[in-house]
């Protein structure tokens, strides 16, 4: 498999032939023919490493589209300070197929593997009829119990005794003025 390491915008990418690669955006339109910076190239057992280009090796691209990356959330915080700032990114990326790795005037087939067709199978679906809809009838309300006995059989069956409810005093109290 023979791959090429290139620079794109300071940056080093790993280029394959004939599968795309993702670099920061250019200002080639869609379509446009790109010549790379080739930094190293590999073909099998057999590498050549620039100082600090390959001479003599092109890697050839087509620039397919140019899209944005995924949001990058920042959030500022300074705790006890009232300070709570959110921010966010996205990157401009353009897509590149890279077309040809190799020497000026050399022709290269790229073998790629063709897709497996899908198949679809198509399941026969018969129309049920509808049942009618019946009108319902309301359901009863169920009748809560009341909470004093449910209160009095749970502290018979723990065998302590009921308490009596507290009396208030009918003296009036003595009002200060």
């Amino acid at each position: 498999m023979r791959y090429a390491i290139v620079e794109s915008g300071g940056k080093q990418y790993r280029a394959v032939e004939g599968k795309p690669i993702e670099v920061d955006r250019l200002p080639d339109q869609a379509g446009a023919k790109l010549d790379l910076k080739t930094l190293l190239m590999a073909d099998g057992e057999d590498v050549m490493v620039g100082t600090p280009t390959v001479s003599g090796i092109e890697v050839k691209a087509t620039v397919v589209d140019h899209f944005r990356g995924e949001k990058i959330f920042r959030f500022k915080y300074a705790p006890k300070k009232r300070i709570r700032v959110r921010g966010g990114h996205r990157q401009q990326y353009t897509r590149l197929m890279v077309d040809f790795i190799g020497k000026p005037g050399e022709t290269r087939v790229i073998e790629k593997p063709e897709p497996k067709p899908v198949v679809v199978e198509e399941k026969a679906v018969e129309a049920e009829p509808e049942p009618k809809a019946e009108k319902a009838e309301p359901k009863p309300k169920a009748e809560k119990p009341a909470a004093a006995p449910a209160k009095e059989a749970a502290a018979k069956k723990a065998g302590k005794p009921q308490k009596a409810p507290a009396k208030k005093s009918s003296t009036p109290k003595k009002s200060s003025k």
